[in-house]
């Protein structure tokens, strides 16, 4: 029995930063709440750009948590 690692789960993080772009959109979020979404963005983006899918997916997911979706 082989193990699949998490990662090849994931989805690309492009697709989830299109979503999270998208939900931001519609989002209606106090300063505080939009100052913490950019931040996780902006992590999740950096990550991405690091060939790091799962850990940018875990900053866009906790972004998208925060808007409600």
């Amino acid at each position: 029995m082989t193990n699949v690692p998490a990662a090849t789960a994931a989805v690309p993080c492009e697709e989830m930063l299109k979503t999270v772009r998208a939900a931001q959109a519609t989002a209606k979020l106090n300063d505080a709440d939009k100052t913490k979404v950019a931040d996780l963005e902006a992590k999740g983006i950096e990550r991405c750009n690091a060939d790091d899918d799962s850990r940018a997916d875990t900053f866009f997911q906790d972004a998208l948590s925060l808007m409600g979706k």
